[in-house]
């Protein structure tokens, strides 16, 4: 792959000098640093409306080129730019709707289709066009993503650059490899940068995470994207489902003979490119590694994830805080009073609470809502999203510092049945169903509210 795709870029490479020759363009730039959005709007319309391949290239890089120098400010006034000038061409577009509406044919509702896409799209394609220009078209959404914190008016150039992207980065373009102690340095040192759930703190940790018989480590990689993981995971074989997160991380631990494992636990899920945000990866990343896993080690029977809950704290926080909270009694609330402890509640106090923990926790699964009436807990949407049942909750599964302050310390475990994945994946996205297993279920207090019918029971 890399030597494929190193020749590629060194054939664009020089298809994009010839090409700079003939637009001249060396004489026209500015000085580094002094290219402003203003001039760089200028070469995109000269990249639409030129034809010739060499000079496409060479326009493209010098774009990519100019956009990197831009500072913060320069870079909002490109992007309303875009939003702004690089709509569908209202003429075309008043043109195709009327031959349609005249004569309605495949050809009209092909040239209406053509004409109501934004310029902004095929702007976007012909910048890649660019040696390595996919790259760096990932890192600019970035850039749009940080600006649209405060700008949302620029949702529809970032609706392009998703829509594109969705095709670039199709399954069938992506690469599962497995991440070892063998794999090229620059990844593993990527894989600790781009851990997002539990910090792995040098490389000995590293090393025990990809490296040890009872362990695994895969990632997506693209072909245009050379030696950068796309998102990956990280697996424990283990005996049992675990309930927490310190067994799985210990340093000091004995490896488990791969042979005496029955379950794979997908601990941890990172996706690496801020830019591919809303690109799905995940469901394809968990079912192939699954599947990979399965013929490794034939013994595994029990497939589940151990989750953190991000979003349980927050909203555990707003019922306390809620004096007309129906779900708390005067009980729940001082026995919660230990979770503001500097370093979280005790052992007494964790033991205490347990029952509590797990029966607010059912119902924040099971029947709190946002307002669009979507699971509150990001985790659980894509778990659940995915084919996967709420399998259980494991209070004080996390005692570090971030578990505790987004979680309470809850983790979870979402369990993939290969056989259910895909009627639970369509229960929940067609009906809203929460498929949760009958101990998840049966911790739902009595005088809690009722339960919506949308809470699916399934079979153990």
């Amino acid at each position: 792959m890399e030597s494929g795709t190193s020749f590629f870029g060194d054939l664009l490479g020089t298809i994009a000098e010839r090409g700079r020759a003939l637009l001249d363009l060396g004489r026209e730039r500015r000085p580094a640093g002094a290219v402003r959005a203003a001039g760089i709007i200028d070469l995109c319309e000269r990249l639409l409306s030129g034809r010739g391949e060499a000079s496409g290239v060479a326009l493209a890089r010098e774009i990519l080129t100019a956009y990197a120098a831009l500072k913060t400010g320069e870079r909002v006034a490109f992007f309303e730019a875009l939003a702004r000038s690089f709509g569908p061409d209202a003429v075309r577009l008043d043109a195709a709707i009327a031959a349609h509406a005249a004569h309605p044919s495949t050809r009209t509702v092909a040239e209406l289709h053509a004409a109501s896409e934004p310029r902004r799209q095929e702007l976007i394609r012909r910048f890649n066009l660019a040696p390595g220009a996919t790259g760096r078209l990932v890192a600019m959404r970035a850039d749009l993503l940080d600006c649209m914190a405060r700008r949302a008016d620029l949702v529809e150039v970032d609706r392009d650059f998703v829509h594109l992207f969705a095709s670039w980065f199709n399954r069938g373009f992506l690469v599962l490899r497995r991440i070892d102690w063998s794999t090229p340095a620059n990844v593993l040192e990527k894989i600790i940068r781009y851990e997002a759930v539990h910090e792995i703190r040098d490389w000995n940790d590293l090393r025990a995470r990809v490296d040890s018989p009872d362990r695994r480590c895969y990632a997506f990689f693209h072909p245009a994207l050379v030696d950068e993981p796309l998102i990956f995971v990280e697996v424990a074989l283990t005996r049992e489902p675990p309930a927490a997160i310190a067994p799985i991380l210990a340093s000091g631990r004995i490896p488990l003979d791969p042979a005496n494992a029955r379950t794979a636990v997908f601990y941890s899920i990172s996706n690496c490119q801020r830019g591919l945000g809303g690109v799905t990866f995940g469901n394809f990343l968990i079912k192939q590694v699954v599947e990979e896993i399965s013929r490794e080690f034939a013994n595994l029977s029990t497939f589940v994830t151990l989750s953190p809950v991000p979003a349980f704290r927050a909203w555990l926080d707003g019922e306390r805080q809620n004096d007309a909270s129906r779900l708390l009694t005067p009980e729940d609330r001082a026995a919660l009073a230990a979770m503001d402890a500097p370093e979280g509640p005790d052992e007494a106090a964790r033991a205490a609470l347990r029952p509590l923990i797990e029966a607010l926790a059912a119902h924040f699964f099971l029947v709190a809502r946002s307002p669009k009436g979507r699971p509150l807990d990001p985790v659980a949407r894509f778990h659940l999203g995915n084919g996967a049942r709420l399998e259980r909750i494991n209070p004080f599964g996390d005692l570090s510092a971030r578990g505790l302050q987004q979680a309470a310390g809850l983790m979870v475990n979402y369990r993939y049945i290969l056989a259910d994945i895909e009627k639970n994946h369509e229960a929940f996205f067609d009906k809203g169903e929460i498929v949760a297993s009958s101990p998840v279920r049966k911790l739902l207090r009595a005088e809690s509210e009722v339960r919506p019918a949308t809470v699916k029971e399934t079979a153990d």
